[in-house]
This record gives C-alpha cells, sequence and structure tokens, in this order.
C-alpha cells in the first residue's frame, strides 16, 4: 500500500492555541492529513468547540485547557495529554499574545506577560512534551512558530513581542541539538500578516513600519501556515531539523 509521504495517520499531534487563528488552521491541517489533535488552549470552550467541529467533520481531535502563563497548567495539561493518547509525535508551540505598547512606554508587567506566554510557555511544553517522546522512543517533531518580525516585518509597538518570537526562535536551535540524539526534529516557523482574532483584537496603540506593508501575494491564510506546519511533521521533513521557514506571501520581495 502506498502512504503518502505526509501522512501523520496513527500520529498525536499537540498544538498550542488552537482554539482559533492560525492555531486553529494548523490543527485542520494536520488532522486532514490523519493525525489525531489535541488542541491545547486557554479558552477551553473554545477549544472544545474547535476539536468538536472537527470531529464533525470526520478528523480525530481532543481538547485540554493550558494556560502557558502557569507552570503547574501546563505540566498537568502535559500530562493529561500523554495519559489519555500516549507521547505525542507532534508538538506545535503556537499560542501567544501580542499587545502592543510603543517601547519607551512599555511597563515591566506587560513586557513580562509576554515573555510568559510566547517564550516561557513554549519552554515548559517543551520540556514536558520532550520528555515524553525521548521516553516514548519513538522519535518526534517540535514546529514552533515564531514570526516575519524576524525576516523584517517589524512595526513600532511591539518590542515585547519581538523579543519573545526572537528568543523562541533561539530556543528551536539548541532545543534541535539536545534532542537530535532521541530522533527529534525541531523547526521554526515565520508567518506572515494573517487575519485573526488575536492580530485583530490586540490592544494597543496603531503600529507603523516596514511590517504594515502589503505583501506582493496578500495576505496569508491560517491554512497556508499550517501547510507548513504540516511538512515539517510529515515523514518527508525526517532529515530536516534547525531550519526557519518564511510563510510571508512575499514580503521580502517588497
Amino acid at each position: 500500500m502506498n502512504i503518502s509521504p505526509f501522512s501523520l495517520s496513527g500520529k498525536l499531534a499537540l498544538v498550542t492555541g488552537g482554539a482559533s487563528g492560525i492555531g486553529a488552521g494548523i490543527a485542520e491541517m494536520l488532522a486532514e492529513a490523519g493525525a489525531l489533535v489535541v488542541i491545547a488552549d486557554i479558552d477551553a470552550d473554545g477549544a472544545r468547540a474547535r476539536a468538536d467541529a472537527l470531529a464533525v467533520a470526520g478528523l480525530a481531535a481532543d481538547a485540554i485547557r493550558m494556560d502557558l502563563s502557569e507552570e503547574g497548567s501546563v505540566v498537568a495539561a502535559c500530562r493529561e495529554v500523554v495519559a489519555r493518547h500516549g507521547a505525542p509525535w507532534a508538538l506545535v508551540n503556537n499560542a501567544g499574545v501580542q499587545d502592543r505598547q510603543y517601547l519607551l512606554e512599555e511597563t515591566a508587567n506587560a513586557w513580562d506577560r509576554v515573555q510568559a506566554v510566547n517564550a516561557r510557555g513554549a519552554f515548559l511544553v517543551t520540556r514536558e512534551i520532550g520528555r515524553a517522546m525521548a521516553a516514548a522512543g519513538a522519535g518526534g517533531r517540535i514546529v514552533n512558530i515564531a514570526s516575519g518580525v524576524l525576516a523584517g516585518m517589524l512595526a513600532t509597538g511591539t518590542a515585547a513581542y519581538v523579543a519573545s518570537k526572537g528568543a523562541l526562535a533561539a530556543f528551536s536551535s539548541i532545543t534541535a541539538l539536545e534532542l537530535v540524539e532521541h530522533g527529534i526534529t525541531v523547526n521554526t516557523v515565520l508567518p506572515g500578516a494573517v487575519p485573526t482574532p488575536g492580530t485583530i483584537g490586540a490592544k494597543g496603540p496603531p503600529t507603523a513600519g516596514p511590517g504594515t506593508r502589503r505583501a506582493p501575494l496578500g495576505m496569508c491564510e491560517p491554512r497556508d501556515i499550517g501547510a507548513a506546519v504540516l511538512f515539517l511533521a510529515s515523514p518527508a521533513a525526517r532529515f530536516v531539523t534547525n531550519q526557519t521557514l518564511a510563510v510571508d506571501a512575499g514580503f521580502s520581495l517588497s
């Protein structure tokens, strides 16, 4: 029987921040490829609704509440996922916050909140799920969702966000190094502009700068980011690790 090199049949994938936006698009793509997708989100009702919608479409999904800013919540949720389904094959660190403050007006509390979710939270999930993957001994895939801001899509008011995504990208490299002996690959995706509830509803002042210009191919959709994640999570990418893939609709050409 011929099996698609992009098939995730029989695999378990955990997607943080999967209740809406880019995370929802990622979860959908992985589920369509055959994975049982666990949607982890601080919005428990939203996560459950998204998982139910996938189930109605004939896909396999589950949901769990996870607050990335609280270590206890992350540890408990990861343990519950493993108890229910076993060690994940794929972990997608997608969840993030991006409320804005201009640098000279930035408060330490606002800065710390962004780092707690976007950087520290991703570390906590990676530590917990990485342990489960290593113990299972079957390899795995970790995909970190950083941002096109790291490839020049800068905009004012995003100092905390840019710093957190830079930390996540750097974290990918050392994670790839330490987990390669377990057959676990780690890669980073840099999404371009994607209209999501998180970006549309972000609090703070208006932005300006190169990151606000239109990319040649227009706005990306959540499933465009999901397609890149699917490749990196699939058997087709078995020798791809410590790499960064920008999905930015040609922003670098403009």
